[in-house]
């Protein structure tokens, strides 16, 4: 019986996660591990596998370094799940291999460009409720998205409430540039700053002048009464 479970073990390095099913796919290794569930990317995921399937749980975020050890992995699918966060890292050791990266359907509002632009796998975003920004633009532009999803791309929310409802891929073929869009927010809060500061500047200078000038007459009214030294001398 010791004998039989090693042998079942070598394949998979004793490592398949207990709430996924670890098989093969066309001689690759694949850990199936849809509708389990689970609130976080497995960490007991075999470091041979190839295809990974992690969609409809309740995972919410994806840390830095999640996949590093998995130098194998080709496709990726975490869609249907409560995604909010990505962090820069997320996908770092994988860049090279990657095939298939499916994030669609979750609850991403954003999304670091560090995180998926060094990625040469087909990227798969709809159905998010985006906010349209220039990070998101820029994906857009250098990311290799599957061309199936991109009208799917929506602007939940938009610097400009005209966006707010139009597939993204619209919005910039009408020729607006959100990273100028926020260029311009970014020039317009310095100015307010700016002429913040000069008020503060002039206000405090109008106090101090008013202030000296208050004190100058105090003390002219103080001399006045006084009698002059050539009628003291008389």
């Amino acid at each position: 019986q010791a004998f039989f479970c090693l042998l079942l073990c070598i394949p998979w390095g004793c490592s398949c996660p207990p709430s996924c099913q670890c098989t093969e796919r066309a001689g690759a290794k694949a850990v199936l591990c849809s509708s389990r569930h689970l609130e976080e990317i497995p960490k007991d995921i075999p470091r041979d596998v190839v295809f990974l399937k992690l969609d409809a749980n309740s995972i919410t975020r994806i840390p830095s370094n999640a996949f590093r050890h998995l130098s194998h992995l080709e496709e990726i699918n975490l869609s249907r799940n409560a995604i909010e966060k990505i962090d820069r890292a997320a996908f770092k050791g994988v860049a090279a291999g990657l095939r298939s990266l499916d994030l669609s359907s979750n609850r991403i509002r954003s999304i670091p460009k560090e995180a998926l632009l060094a990625l040469s796998a087909k990227l798969r975003l709809a159905n998010n409720p985006w906010h349209c920004e220039c990070a998101l633009q820029e994906v857009l532009w250098e990311a290799r998205l599957d061309p199936d999803s991109v009208q799917d791309i929506t602007c939940h929310t938009a610097p400009r409430e005209e966006y707010v409802g139009k597939p993204l891929l619209q919005v910039l073929d009408a020729g607006v540039n959100l990273c100028s869009v926020r260029q311009r927010t970014m020039d317009v809060a310095m100015f307010i700053t700016m002429f913040g500061w000069f008020a503060m500047v002039i206000v405090y200078v109008v106090c101090y002048v008013r202030h000296n000038r208050e004190d100058s007459c105090k003390h002219g009214d103080y001399l006045r009464p006084l009698p002059s030294t050539q009628a003291h001398a008389e």
